[in-house]
């Protein structure tokens, strides 16, 4: 006989009943809400049945700020090989950097995403993404380069379709077809036959691995600029197909001990170290181009092919100047022309904002803007004579001494003395925060920073500068205008710079009344445009290793630099010669169709009183001499033309 059930009290059954019915609420309202946001997500969802209607890489069209075309990035003629094709090799080095278990997941993979998420936990910051490379190819292709959960979900959502849409072959011919390798270069075929000069389907293990680690990062670990980094990637990815099992006993050494040769970029005429500089912009604003766009730059076409072809003419290797770089900013911050190095083909280091070199005197007109903070002029009278500084003993480019000299005309002659002694009087703190103020940051206050011996790039110093051109305001350089897609759909357009007053109404005056004065009078004479009201300053370091011109015209802004990447000694090349005859042939081009403008400057005082910068107790012997060396110092003539000898030979505009 089958003993009874015990019966539950009334108020308990009326309890579980109760749970049940919150249970199943809330479970109904969990899934109403999973289903809502589902929804929300999907309302806005490309269609991914247009993935096949891409059957080549973008186009990228870049166009300078009329308009006129620049260069064409993205599209290759090579056809696309059959995913069967490609050399297993090739296939395994990316799925084993990209997605290990590619073959196993279903669009998305949970191992990942966990891994993904504890390591950006431990790190405290987004160190590893999850992502398979189906939804990598989902958000090159459909998505933005927004880091938003909506997003995400999309793309995860996406990733799943196409998983149940297309095989796993035809997913990963997909994927190469259309992600970026760096230097222009999209999908495998423009990238063997970029880096290597080969169809993919006849590169080396060794090759394919470095391929496959550019993939992490492919302006940061691009062979062509980074070849170490890039290396060091690339046994990254050998290492980790040993550990996954899939090579056989020996071929990891072999491969470790293949050298690679990666072709450098053949001269295509473009202005492709701009075009370097500015690509992360573009990949900011609108991630890895994935469809057909149009780029518009602030390059001016013209002044971009005057400032290659001068650079290129004036270089003298016999003397060991080898390299050059400049960059012309306008008043807006605009890069109106950027020039690299000698040749983009050679060498893609861009020298104008990637190498530091000391600016040497062009740094003094810092200097002397800390003096006038500290109440100096013009017409201060300072003591050009030997100076100890804690045993520093700075001398003279011409080791010559002029005795009491005027700050103008010290600035005109660069002479060292002086400049060290306004940084004696301004203080050394202050200098450097006056340089940290015109975008020159994290300059050590020692005394030697009078005469420019840190580190500063092109771009630097043509930003520093610019405020002397526009009245005081500063702006960063920038090289993007707009984005737009090829059929004209706006993606970004550059807001408008918000200037920064960096410079008082006198102190522009009086800045321009020295660097005019150095241009019309002193060691930058070869900078003169006829016609033309223009200031600036050399520079030119120890034993000639570097020469800089920096200087400007109303509103425009250009600097100069002229060396050699092995930092050896020039002969005889000065901030005064190449490097301002550079200066000369783009600015007068620049000014060419600009109206006529002045720059205010100070006036001179009929007869200026001359306060004194007493930084050395031997200036008091030699105060008889002070109204003679200020009579003595009136501005010498004006030349009536600039040299002409070496004058560009290449394109006109």
């Amino acid at each position: 006989m089958r003993a009874a059930l015990p019966t539950l009290p009334p108020r308990l059954l009326r309890f579980g009943r109760t749970l049940c019915l919150i249970g199943a609420g809330s479970a109904y309202l969990c899934g109403m809400l999973v289903l809502g946001a589902f929804a929300h997500v999907s309302a806005d969802l490309p269609d991914p049945s247009r993935l096949w209607e891409q059957t080549r890489p973008p186009s990228i069209q870049i166009v300078d700020r009329q308009g006129r075309d620049l260069a064409v990035r993205g599209a290759h003629a090579l056809e696309p090989l059959p995913v069967t094709a490609l050399p297993v090799h090739l296939r395994q080095a990316v799925l084993a950097t990209e997605d290990r278990r590619f073959h196993s997941h279903a669009g998305i993979d949970p191992y990942g995403l966990a891994r993904a998420t504890l390591a950006n936990l431990r790190a405290g910051q987004i160190v590893e993404g999850g992502s398979t490379l189906t939804q990598q190819l989902t958000k090159n292709v459909f998505l933005t380069p927004e880091q938003t959960l909506e997003r995400k979900a999309q793309e995860m959502i996406i990733a799943v379709w196409l998983e149940r849409r297309f095989t796993k072959p035809e997913l990963l011919r997909l994927y190469l077809s259309r992600v970026y390798f760096g230097s222009g270069a999209w999908g495998i075929e423009a990238a063997t036959d970029h880096y290597f000069g080969r169809a993919p389907d006849r590169i080396s293990l060794s090759e394919a691995a470095l391929l496959a680690g550019l993939l992490k990062a492919p302006s940061a670990l691009n062979p062509s600029y980074s070849p170490d980094r890039a290396a060091t990637r690339m046994r990254t990815v050998l290492y980790a197909m040993d550990d996954q099992g899939l090579m056989a006993d020996g071929v990891l050494e072999e491969a470790l001990n293949t050298p690679v040769a990666v072709f450098g970029p053949r001269r295509s005429g473009d202005p492709d170290y701009f075009i370097d500089w500015i690509w992360p912009e573009i990949e900011a604003q609108v991630g890895v181009p994935n469809r057909d766009l149009v780029i518009q730059v602030t390059l001016d076409r013209d002044l971009q092919r005057v400032a290659e072809a001068s650079l290129a003419t004036r270089l003298d290797p016999a003397r060991n100047a080898s390299q050059g770089a400049l960059v012309m900013l306008d008043g807006q911050g605009d890069v109106l022309a950027m020039v690299g190095g000698a040749d983009y083909s050679a060498s893609q280091f861009n020298r104008a904002v990637q190498a530091k070199r000391q600016p040497g005197s062009a740094f003094k007109p810092i200097v002397y803007l800390a003096g006038l903070r500290a109440g100096m002029n013009p017409w201060t009278a300072s003591l050009d004579a030997p100076i100890d500084v804690n045993g520093w003993q700075p001398r003279n480019f011409k080791k010559e001494f002029a005795g009491p000299i005027l700050l103008e005309d010290a600035m005109a002659r660069s002479i060292n003395t002086v400049s060290v002694r306004v940084l004696q009087e301004a203080g050394a703190d202050a200098v450097a925060d006056t340089a940290a103020q015109l975008g020159l940051d994290g300059l050590k206050p020692y005394a030697s920073l009078a005469l420019g011996a840190q580190g500063a790039t092109v771009m630097d110093m043509a930003e520093a500068y610019l405020p002397f051109s526009t009245g005081g305001h500063a702006v960063p350089g920038v090289g993007v205008v707009s984005i737009s897609t090829g059929d004209g759909t706006p993606l970004y357009d550059r807001p408008l710079p918000e200037p920064e007053r960096r410079l008082g109404a006198l102190e522009i005056r009086q800045m321009n009344r020295m660097l005019i004065h150095t241009v019309e009078a002193g060691t930058g004479r070869r900078a003169q445009v006829d016609g033309r009201m223009i200031a600036g300053k050399t520079g030119t370091t120890n034993d000639n290793r570097d020469a800089w011109f920096v200087g400007y015209a109303p509103d425009l802004t250009l600097a100069v630099w002229i060396g050699n990447d092995a930092n050896q000694p020039m002969a005889r090349i000065t901030g005064g010669t190449i490097p301002a005859e550079i200066f000369g042939d783009v600015m007068s081009v620049a000014l060419m169709d600009r109206p006529v403008a002045m720059l205010p400057q100070a006036e001179r005082p009929d007869n200026p009183v001359p306060e004194v910068v007493e930084a050395d107790t031997s200036f008091s012997a030699l105060l008889d001499q002070l109204e003679r060396a200020t009579t003595q110092s009136q501005p010498t003539p004006l030349p009536t033309s600039r040299p002409t000898s070496g004058l560009i030979q290449g394109p006109t505009p």
